[in-house]
């Protein structure tokens, strides 16, 4: 799924318990840290041959698959979340959960060609072959429940204000 999506997903299910920017940033943190990281580097040291749209699988550097692993595995995300809830913050570790959302959002709608998500990494090597999310249904549908959850979230607050 496209990030802005995962932003607004994890800000909507998630950012509603005083850390709104953290879910956010949480909904993005598996993209931002495996291809954010890539463009970024991309754009700091060769900016001049730069390419728009999506990059062939041979022409990004191994980190990158290492890091997509790492970043896109509910184990790694429910670890770290665990020790947030049982060390520190129960509101923070609440906005942490846009991560995982992230993961189990992406699983059904990777293809197996491009960046399948390895949900069970490191233990299962396990991916699945999905729809991609750019198929015109799956973009609608996404386009519609991020409409209807942010106008639930609206609604809920208008209701609980005049309360």
């Amino acid at each position: 799924m496209d990030t802005l999506s995962h932003a607004l997903w994890g800000k909507g299910l998630f950012g509603y318990r005083g850390k709104p920017y953290w879910s956010i940033f949480f909904g993005v943190l598996p993209d931002l840290f495996s291809f954010g990281i890539y463009y970024l580097l991309n754009f700091l040291f060769n900016y001049k041959n730069l390419k728009h749209g999506k990059p062939e699988l041979h022409e990004l550097p191994d980190y990158i698959f290492t890091l997509y692993d790492v970043t896109h595995s509910l184990v790694i995300a429910l670890f770290f979340i665990c020790i947030v809830y049982f060390l520190f913050n129960r509101n923070f570790a609440f906005a942490m959960l846009a991560w995982p959302l992230h993961i189990l959002v992406d699983f059904p709608f990777h293809t197996i060609d491009y960046f399948p998500t390895p949900i069970f990494w490191p233990i299962i090597d396990f991916k699945f072959d999905g729809i991609p999310w750019s198929n015109k249904y799956v973009w609608l549908s996404n386009l519609a429940g991020i409409f209807l959850l942010y106008f639930y979230r609206y609604k809920s607050r208008k209701k609980n204000n005049i309360q």
